[in-house]
């Protein structure tokens, strides 16, 4: 039902991503679907959230945010629960920053003194434009205090894009090129955990964990809107400060 990240953050943080079993939906957004967007029952939707607010036993509801592939970061506040953005983040304790994804990757952040913490949605274009760079800025955090994980993403092996993506990437950093190679039908095959990974070293943080997944090869605990088109559900990833440590 969820996946915990392995990295080395305080007792205090909670993190999980949500696989696609332990739901109510129905085909295709079998079974734990968390996205209100997509076409799915609201009302299992709703049935789904609670579900899984019971399963982790979260202290308040997360803050659901309308994400559009931008490079907006918000502060996970109740008036802000609805705001278009792509990230989250907070100093508060029991305050949840969540971001859905279905082949895009989520990208948890906490500092070792567990005192902020963020989630960032970061597909193609939120990467190639700043998203993460926008939320590290929020943070006001010192990278060489900060961890990251990287969670369930589509892989290189399966994430074919145009030159033109590729092309914008390399006029933002020329370091870019290792993470495309050529694919058979004269395209590229982009690797969106080494584009993160290459922005997040240019920042200063060395200490980045998870990154290796595949949403699109594995149909039976992920969601992929490559593979399965956009009639799919969305995965959740959540992190938050709790009051006391697990």
């Amino acid at each position: 039902m969820f996946i915990e990240p392995v990295w080395p953050a305080p007792k205090t943080i909670h993190a999980y991503t949500t696989l696609r079993s332990g739901g109510v939906s129905k085909k295709p957004f079998d079974q734990f679907n968390l996205a209100q967007h997509v076409g799915d029952d609201e009302g299992m939707v709703a049935a789904n959230r609670e579900i899984l607010k019971n399963a982790l036993q979260l202290p308040n509801e997360p803050i659901w945010i309308k994400q559009t592939h931008s490079t907006i970061a918000i502060l996970a506040t109740e008036k802000n629960t609805e705001c278009e953005a792509d990230a989250s983040f907070t100093h508060e304790k029991n305050q949840i920053c969540v971001v859905l994804t279905a082949d895009c990757l989520p990208i948890l952040v906490c500092n070792k003194q567990g005192t902020s913490v963020a989630a960032i949605h970061a597909g193609w274009r939120g990467l190639l434009n700043g998203v993460i760079e926008s939320t590290l800025e929020a943070m006001k955090c010192d990278p060489e205090d900060l961890l990251i994980w990287l969670g369930p993403a589509i892989s290189q092996a399966h994430f074919e894009v145009g030159d033109e993506v590729r092309a914008a990437f390399l006029e933002k950093d020329s370091e870019a090129h290792s993470a495309f190679i050529p694919s058979p039908n004269q395209r590229f095959m982009a690797d969106l955990y080494l584009l993160a990974t290459q922005r997040l070293h240019k920042r200063g943080i060395q200490r980045i964990f998870g990154g290796n997944y595949c949403t699109y090869s594995d149909a039976n605990q992920f969601y992929s809107y490559r593979r399965d088109g956009s009639k799919t559900g969305r995965m959740a990833s959540l992190i938050w400060i709790a009051q006391e440590p697990a």
